[in-house]
């Protein structure tokens, strides 16, 4: 795959600042397979730029920065849609978004939910409008995700919170994420570029090497829960063909609230 072959991704580079956009609005930014190997290609790009410094990743239009996983998609094929590889390849996307030696930015333009919760923690830094919207889904949608997503999101925001946003899946909005440690910054959506413009101009006034030794310095102390993200998404891939989650993936796709309940006694 080449940069002029993207379909759901857009890639531009602005003075030292890659803009990695996730383009399908109509989805809510929802990523299927064919996503994530655009965003992985994407990522790669910047790290291979020399003259790219700092990484923004959004999304399109001012509703969503990243609704997680295609549901739609996985309703009607019963995976993410083919890819690249022949894998769904969201696990080595969360190890390249911290491995870039780069900082990552994420610009949070609407709603951060599931995956697309997940891809904003993993960034560096977070800065939000005051509009987005932040929660998992994947218990309510027959899914989960058993690395980063869950003990790295415990670093920041303690055991406690991260079992709330997972074990409740109920949305928080964007003051409260920043007071919880989630956001670096809010605000307005009108200043969302801006702002990113202003943070990665002050990062590429750095050394660039000092920045590269420090990101992976703060990364040393989480990258066993790749391990443990791998382990997960072994689980997962079994888990997502059982009744159960199917059942979650129905209801979200009908609309309706999933039962659950003969799991349960099961």
């Amino acid at each position: 795959m080449k940069l002029s072959e993207l379909s759901d991704v857009t890639y531009e580079v602005d003075e030292g600042l890659a803009w990695i956009t996730i383009n399908r609005p109509e989805r809510f930014n929802a990523f299927r397979a064919r996503t994530v190997d655009e965003l992985i290609l994407c990522f790669k790009t910047a790290w291979a730029d020399k003259g790219v410094g700092v990484v923004c990743l959004t999304g399109s239009g001012e509703k969503a920065f990243c609704a997680g996983g295609d549901q739609k998609q996985r309703n009607e094929t019963g995976d993410y849609g083919p890819s690249e590889s022949g894998l769904f390849e969201i696990e080595l996307l969360h190890k390249v978004i911290r491995d870039i030696p780069k900082p990552v930015i994420a610009a949070v333009n609407g709603v951060a939910i599931g995956g697309g919760h997940v891809l904003h923690v993993i960034c560096d830094l977070t800065i939000a409008a005051d509009h987005a919207t932040f929660g998992q889904a994947g218990p309510k949608v027959g899914s989960f995700d058993a690395g980063y997503g869950t003990a790295y999101l415990a670093r920041i925001v303690g055991e406690k919170k991260a079992r709330e946003i997972w074990y409740l899946c109920e949305p928080f909005d964007a003051a409260t994420a920043e007071k919880w440690g989630l956001v670096n910054v809010v605000v307005p959506m009108s200043e969302l570029h801006a702002k990113v413009r202003e943070w990665s101009d002050k990062i590429l006034a750095k050394s660039p090497t000092a920045i590269k030794v420090l990101k992976h310095s703060f990364n040393a102390d989480s990258d066993s829960i790749s391990g443990i993200g791998s382990l997960g998404f072994d689980a997962l891939d079994l888990f997502v063909e059982s009744p159960e989650a199917r059942e979650g993936n129905q209801a979200f796709n009908e609309k309706r609230d999933p039962d659950f309940s003969k799991f349960r006694s099961r």
